[in-house]
Order: C-alpha cells, then sequence, then structure tokens
C-alpha cells in the first residue's frame, strides 16, 4: 500500500525546476500520499511537485516550508515514478526535465473559478481590424472549439487584450471551462473486419499474449496495405475486454484523423486524443481522465507514454521506424525504446507495426528478444505496385526541369484514365540553394551555418534550422550585383511549378508540413486529397506516413538518390524505408499501382533493394555491415553536444573532454573529436561534438556520468548528452 504522511512529516518533493535534488517540505493539513501532486512555495513562487519520498532532513527543520496543497488529482504510481527513473538513468536526464514531461497538462494546479475558455459568440465587432479579423478566423478554421486566452492570442498572433476586446462585444464567449467529462465508454464487443487467414492468426497469437497479462513484445511486419491496423485493433479490443488501458502512438498528427475514424467504426466511440494538435483545455482533460481510468483508448504523439495511465496493457508503436519518435530537444529520448521500458514496468504487451522495420527491432527480433508475426499479402483484391527505375542518364531532360519524360508520359496517362498520382521529393520549399551568378555568394542564415531554402508561396528566404526568414534579396548580399541571384535545385514547389506546366489542366495540390499554419488545416488537406477529385499529388515524405489514397495508382519519386548522398549512418536504412514505404501508397484500392523511382544510380545496392523488394536480404545485408563495423544494433553510440556563443570555448570543453577520457576508456569505449557539427552553428551558437563507441554489453551511461560529473559550466557553454542517437547534424 503507498505511504502516507501525516501533517508536519517532512517529505522530498521532486519540482520540474532546474534543480538538482529533492527538496524537503512538510506535510500539509491532512496529510498526503506518496506520488500525490502537490504545489508548494519556491522562493516567491508556488510550484507543482510531487510527493516522491520521505524527507532527507539534511536541512535546518526551522526553515522547512509546509506544502501549500494536495492537487484534485490522482497522485502518480509507483511504475510511474519507477519509469521516470529509469528513463532518465537512460537519457542521462535530470529528473526535474523527466518530470516536466510527465506533467504536461496545462493548468493542473489552477482551481476551476480560474479557468476561462474563449469561443466564437454571436455578436460583430464595432470596427474591423486584421487582428480581429485573425481571432475570429482562427475561431472559425477550429469549428467551435474553446481555447484558453493565452492559446487563442498565440494562434492568432494576437496580445490578450484584443480577444478580451472581442469577448466584451460579444464577438467572442469568454465561459468557465466545462468540468473535465469521462470519455465515452470503448465497446470491444462491436465486430471488427473480416479478416484474412494470416491476418486472423497474427490477431490470434496477439490476443493471447494480452491474456497471459506479462510483458511481451511483438514485430508486427506487414506490406504496405496489408491490415496491421485491423489487427492490432483486435489486440486493443482484447486489451479493452480486460479492462486495461490501451495506447496507440502515431508519427504524425495528420495521421490521427483517418485513425480515429477506423477507431470509431470498430469500437462505436471516438479515443482521447494526446498531441499538440488538440487544444489544452482538451490536453488537461485528458491527463485527469488516464489518470482516473476513465479513458480506455488514448492516441496520440510520443508524449502520450508519459501520461499517468492507472492500468496500461497494451502500447501499439505504428509505424515504429519513423524518426519523429525521437526526441531531440530537452529531454533527449526514443520514444520507440521507452516504451518496451514502460510495459515491462507494467506487465503490458508492446506492438510494433511497419512495413520496413528500424535495424534495432529487424535484429531484436532475430535474436529471440521480440516475437515476430508476418502479414505477407495486400487485404482484399489489393497487389503490391509494381516498381522500376528510370535511369537519368539516358532521359533527354533539359538543366532547368526535373520530371523526365518517361515519367511525365505515365503521369499523362494515369490522368486521361481519370486515375491520381504522387510525384514524391523529400525536399521543402521552391529551392535549397539561393545564389548570386556575379559572384558565386550562397545567401545563409544570419544565425546558423546553413543555406536559406527559398519558399516561393510566401516570398521569402527560410532557414530550416532556426526558422529565421528574410525577403528574397533582388540584390546580391555580397557583391550587391543587381538581377543575379538565382534558385539552385528543387523543391515542391518547383516541382509543383513544373508540373502546372506540363499538366495546365490538372487539379493539382501540394502535401508539406510548412505549407500549413495548423494540424487541423493538415489533417483537412489530407482527408480532401483522398476523397476528392484532386489528379496530381506533390509531396514530401509526409506523405509516406501511412496515408491511404484510394484513387492513387501511380507514385513518381523525382530524386531516388538524395537520402544515399553524405556519411550518415542510417542513410542507406533510411532511403530503403522512405522509398518502400511512400511506394506503398500506389494501388491500394482495385486498381494496380506502379512506383516510378528516378535516379542516376539505377546499380547502387540500396536502389536494387528497393527495385527487387527483397527486404530480408537487404537487413542483412545491412546487419552484417554494421555489426563488422561495431555500429548500433550491434554496438552503443553516444553523442556529446557542446554549443557556445564561442566556438573557442566550446572546442576548449571539448578537448578538456577527449584529453580526459579515462572513465570511458576503463569501461571498453572510444572517445572521437572534437570535430564542429555538421551545421557547426545554430541561432547564434557555435557546436562542436565528440563521439563515444563502445561495444554492446559495456554500461556507457555510468561511464559517460563519471566523465562529465566535475564539469563546472560557465553560462555561455551548454553540454548535452545524446544516448542512441538518431542524427547527427
Amino acid at each position: 500500500m503507498d505511504e502516507h504522511f501525516d501533517e508536519g512529516d517532512l517529505v522530498g518533493v521532486l519540482t520540474a525546476e532546474p534543480l538538482d535534488r529533492v527538496l524537503d517540505y512538510k506535510a500539509p493539513s491532512g496529510g498526503c500520499w506518496l506520488g500525490a501532486f502537490v504545489e508548494v512555495p519556491l522562493g516567491p513562487r508556488k510550484v507543482l511537485g510531487v510527493v516522491w519520498g520521505k524527507g532527507r532532513g539534511d536541512w535546518d527543520i526551522a526553515k522547512v516550508r509546509s506544502v501549500n496543497r494536495v492537487l484534485d488529482v490522482a497522485p502518480m504510481r509507483a511504475e510511474m515514478r519507477e519509469f521516470l527513473e529509469k528513463a532518465g538513468a537512460y537519457t542521462l536526464t535530470p529528473m526535474s526535465i523527466m518530470l516536466r514531461l510527465a506533467t504536461r497538462a496545462p493548468g493542473l494546479s489552477d482551481p476551476p473559478s480560474m479557468r476561462k475558455v474563449y469561443r466564437l459568440g454571436q455578436g460583430t465587432p464595432d470596427r474591423a481590424t486584421p487582428a480581429r479579423q485573425r481571432v475570429i478566423d482562427t475561431l472559425v478554421e477550429y469549428g467551435g472549439l474553446g481555447f484558453t486566452l493565452k492559446e487563442l492570442s498565440e494562434l492568432a498572433g494576437v496580445t490578450s487584450s484584443v480577444v478580451k476586446g472581442l469577448a466584451k462585444q460579444g464577438v467572442v464567449e469568454e465561459a468557465d471551462t466545462p468540468r473535465d467529462a469521462p470519455y465515452l465508454p470503448l465497446d470491444p464487443g462491436l465486430p471488427g473486419k473480416e479478416l484474412t487467414e494470416d491476418q486472423a492468426v497474427a490477431a490470434g497469437q496477439l490476443r493471447e499474449g494480452l491474456k497471459a497479462r506479462r510483458y511481451g513484445t511483438v514485430l508486427l511486419k506487414g506490406v504496405t496495405g496489408s491490415g496491421k491496423t485491423e489487427v492490432y485493433l483486435e489486440a486493443v479490443a482484447e486489451c479493452l475486454r480486460q479492462g486495461r488501458q490501451a495506447l496507440v502512438l502515431l508519427p504524425e498528427i495528420a495521421l490521427t484523423s483517418e485513425f480515429l475514424t477506423r477507431v470509431k467504426a470498430r469500437f462505436g466511440a471516438e479515443p482521447a486524443e494526446w498531441h499538440s494538435g488538440v487544444t489544452m483545455t482538451e490536453r488537461r482533460r485528458c491527463w485527469r481522465m488516464v489518470g482516473q481510468g476513465e479513458a480506455q483508448l488514448v492516441v496520440g504523439a510520443r508524449s502520450a507514454l508519459f501520461l499517468p495511465y492507472r492500468d496500461l496493457g497494451l502500447i501499439v508503436v505504428d509505424e515504429e521506424h519513423d524518426t519523429s519518435y525521437k526526441q531531440d530537444e530537452g529531454a533527449s529520448y526514443n520514444a520507440r525504446d521507452m516504451t518496451v521500458l514502460r510495459a515491462s514496468l507494467n506487465d503490458a504487451q508492446v506492438v510494433l507495426a511497419s512495413a520496413t522495420p528500424s535495424l534495432e527491432s529487424w535484429a531484436n527480433a532475430e535474436a529471440g528478444k521480440y516475437t515476430r508475426l508476418d502479414l505477407t499479402s495486400r487485404f482484399g483484391p489489393q497487389d503490391l505496385p509494381d516498381m522500376a527505375a528510370i535511369d537519368m542518364r539516358l532521359e533527354d531532360l533539359p538543366g532547368s526541369s526535373w520530371i523526365s519524360p518517361t515519367l511525365a508520359s505515365a503521369v499523362g496517362q494515369r490522368l486521361q484514365e481519370g486515375e491520381q498520382s504522387l510525384l514524391f521529393l523529400n525536399r521543402r520549399g521552391f529551392a535549397p540553394v539561393t545564389l548570386c551568378r556575379a559572384c558565386g555568394e550562397m545567401v545563409g542564415c544570419d544565425h546558423c551555418d546553413a543555406r536559406m531554402v527559398e519558399h516561393r508561396f510566401q516570398k521569402r528566404l527560410i532557414c530550416h534550422q532556426c526558422g529565421e526568414t528574410k525577403p528574397v534579396p533582388l540584390a546580391c548580399p555580397s557583391c550587391e550585383v543587381e538581377g543575379k541571384m538565382a534558385a539552385v535545385g528543387p523543391g515542391v514547389e518547383r516541382i509543383a511549378e513544373e508540373a502546372a506546366a506540363l499538366f495546365p489542366d490538372a487539379k493539382t495540390a501540394i502535401l508539406s508540413s510548412d505549407l500549413f499554419g495548423s494540424a487541423r488545416a493538415l489533417k483537412q488537406q489530407i482527408e480532401e486529397l483522398a476523397h476528392g477529385d484532386t489528379d496530381l499529388i506533390i509531396g514530401t515524405q509526409l506523405v509516406a506516413k501511412g496515408h491511404n489514397f484510394p484513387r492513387l495508382t501511380l507514385v513518381g519519386v523525382v530524386d531516388a538518390d538524395l537520402g544515399l548522398q553524405g556519411s550518415d549512418l542510417r542513410a542507406a536504412e533510411r532511403t530503403f524505408q522512405l522509398m518502400r514505404q511512400v511506394a506503398g501508397r500506389a494501388g491500394r484500392a482495385e486498381k494496380p499501382g506502379q512506383a516510378l523511382l528516378q535516379t542516376f544510380q539505377p546499380d547502387h545496392p540500396v536502389i536494387r533493394a528497393i527495385l527487387s523488394g527483397d527486404e530480408e536480404g537487404f537487413w542483412r545485408t545491412e546487419a552484417a555491415e554494421r555489426e563488422a563495423a561495431g555500429m548500433p544494433p550491434y554496438g552503443r553510440l553516444a553523442g556529446i553536444i557542446i554549443s557556445s556563443t564561442e566556438a573557442a570555448a566550446a572546442f576548449d570543453l571539448g578537448t578538456h573532454l577527449a584529453r580526459n577520457d579515462g572513465p570511458i576508456r576503463q569501461a571498453g569505449g572510444i572517445v572521437y573529436g572534437p570535430a564542429p557539427a555538421p551545421i557547426a552553428r545554430v541561432r547564434g551558437r557555435h557546436r562542436v561534438r565528440l563521439l563515444v563507441k563502445a561495444p554492446k554489453g559495456v554500461a556507457l551511461q555510468p561511464a559517460i556520468s563519471r566523465w562529465i560529473s566535475g564539469l563546472k559550466l560557465p553560462g555561455n557553454l551548454r553540454l548535452a548528452v545524446d544516448i542512441d542517437p538518431q542524427n547527427f547534424f
């Protein structure tokens, strides 16, 4: 039973403030439980905390202050506290930051009287201004949802006084926040879709795993369109029958709309949602209801893993290979790996679903750590698309064009037959480089060592590292010669411009994350593309993430070689996954599909593996190369990223660490570096990297902790540790 502390007892409270220890407080009137969420005084402020255990008693008892109050939310359970501690120890993340991940519900400590929401009212403004119109447009776009004052102000890009002014005139309605209500019950007894033989076998095995009520991880591998979702929804149904909670993680917010429709069709009601696209009020409701056991199923982004589940029985990681499951800002963690940790502490089952699994998951299945279930054929009448390469060395293509005659002919044929085509290029904007033809200067960001990308629709150059924007210059910023600025290379906007010239009668749409102001607008666009009359979709990797376009029969990859350049450890793996995933968008209904890959390297091993479909052969080859090099998943890596406003200071610290690498060498590891990061300056801060490499069995985290523990960093220096890095920028 959880421990209770009586009034006046010393308790240790963990806060989300940047402190290096648990703080002592006296239990309040009425006492408190271990794990209770509390409000405590910290200096002149009141902050949120969690009772983490007994107080240490190493502080003058006369100066110890009392807990202000215990919040009216379910206490943090023991397995959640253990999960945060183990996840923090694995990723070398301070506990204050881990707690921040677990308390991201806004307004948890606000009494209900303080909570107000703002939605569209009935009045009309006495005078129209651009700021007022932005508020009205935002509320119209979100279709009647209520927002907090801060949230609405930020979404509309106005001050809170604009919203308050509209509220006085009745244009915006101010109301008390409705009491957080339980979600409608889901009915696992409703019939699901009729399953094929291999789907039924896989679903049966997942159900048996859940009935055992023990931890286990299953890799559900199935070709695109094989019905993985229907199979794991049967596992969700079994979890709900047992009265336990289920979590489905999706890699992209835009996927939720279609998925929620499928969940409602299967279980008769919609699940709880948790991602940046839902309002703060809905997020707080989700957090509270999950903690009270009143939310049976949560569909969310990676941070949904840190919700306070009462009895978590199943976690599904859909498209488990997707790089968006890795968080690099703040706490650096991979949600796929943390899912396995969380499930092991909850006696829960994990389902990792993908048509192109990560090499880590493939290797764990090969080693017997994960159970592997395969779906080998597409659902219903669908066949896998035919795949072929277009050898760009043989195409007669003008220097300013990017769509080959062969690909253009294939698109034209689909247009005549009333079918939908997709042109894929994993590069946002119009052109990746803007240079001066007089002096050769490339326009770079003022704050980063990165070239600025032209976004012609916005008439701006944008830095994809820090978000800095500037108008497209008429004269060269370096030599000041006018009329010589040229856009070099293609982005999706440029491909759209070329497609409009080639196919003037086609209805075209661009799918790129930077073209949508909100997640809701992006979701709406994807729905329209799936069900509307768009002839030609031009998109970035966003289109590869599990979307279903029934009319789509042709996928054309404009530059299949793009991901093969550079020295990225995972370049081959990611290119293979992306090409197979985007090709899988074609032919998902009755009509057969085709995928054409434009490449200057048709004999490259990765391109040949993509075309042949020999996935197991590709994974075996890739695994053998990684194992020979001692690279993940057959070895261990950690990145150390040092940043400073002064390059010399960052290098000095990196050199000091490299020269004093005794703890790493004693553990059997090697330190490489320091070296400038590939993007050596971001947001005005110079970045230096070191890489720690070690054999698979090495306890790397304790060695790194000892290595960096004595450092006292001045204010302008920052050091971040990235365990199991996915990117090396």
